[in-house]
């Protein structure tokens, strides 16, 4: 594993900060499990800290199929603490009552599929810097807004090929996705992603899901932009190319007071 700068191992640090930052009065850590190769380090490393914890994975019905079937598999092991939260509406009408697709300034579906209530625990997150320009500016250990809770980012420093040596190293199961050349796993059609004519070949089941949402959203409107659901759907799906290709769809970005 990559020395610090003090000589000591990478993940030995990324321990110590789990240790030092552990609730005081025992309440267990809770692990922000997404399946992408950063949660399968946060949690390896957590269940070496010795320290009481409990992972939990929001269910994304957008999330790669593949993705979703190795989370469930994880969460068979019980070593693993891993919970699976499955949303309390669907996509479509939560579409239909905003009458607007989720667009990259405005990505109500992250704030309906992975945003949870936090109040008085702590949670571990797999968020590094070099993932983004508005990550490069987040602290190891962070209060949230408007709650009493805080994030720990015990790899905010480590880069992607710490990542890979550490799951190497470590023998650590991951999703066969990125073997395929996959880099960054998450929602099929992110609005952030401008990979679209791949996604909608790998992934047309969830293509037409998204379809389906872009036409309740047609139908919902009171006053229509597009004349036709068509070019309602063209539009969405013609990513503006100028924006940041860095700020990909978060978890827990935008959060902090």
């Amino acid at each position: 594993m990559q020395l610090t700068l003090d000589g000591r191992p990478l993940d030995t640090l990324s321990i110590e900060t789990l240790q030092m930052y552990a609730p005081k009065d025992g309440t267990p850590y809770r692990v922000a499990y997404s399946g992408g190769k950063d949660s399968c380090v946060i949690l390896d490393l957590v269940k070496r800290s010795g320290l009481p914890f409990y992972a939990v994975y929001r269910f994304v019905p957008i999330d790669p199929p593949e993705l979703r079937k190795f989370i469930f598999e994880q969460a068979k092991d019980q070593s693993n603490h891993l919970s699976i939260q499955m949303p309390s509406r669907s996509l479509i009408s939560e579409a239909r009552q905003r009458g607007i697709m989720p667009l990259r300034n405005k990505r109500w579906c992250c704030q309906m599929l992975k945003e949870t209530t936090m109040n008085g625990e702590t949670v571990v997150t797999g968020i590094r810097r070099v993932e983004s320009s508005k990550r490069s500016k987040r602290q190891m250990v962070e209060p949230c807004r408007n709650v009493d809770a805080w994030f720990v980012h015990p790899i905010l420093d480590w880069e992607h090929s710490h990542v890979w040596d550490y799951i190497r190293e470590r023998n650590l199961q991951y999703c066969h996705l990125y073997d395929e050349g996959w880099k960054r796993l998450g929602c099929v059609l992110c609005p952030m992603n401008r990979d679209v004519q791949r996604h909608m070949a790998r992934w047309p089941q969830i293509a037409r899901i998204w379809k389906a949402i872009n036409d309740a959203v047609w139908q919902t409107r009171q006053t229509r932009i597009f004349d036709t659901s068509e070019k309602q759907w063209a539009w969405w799906l013609n990513r503006d190319a100028s924006a940041d290709p860095d700020e990909s769809c978060p978890l827990f970005d935008g959060e902090l007071s």
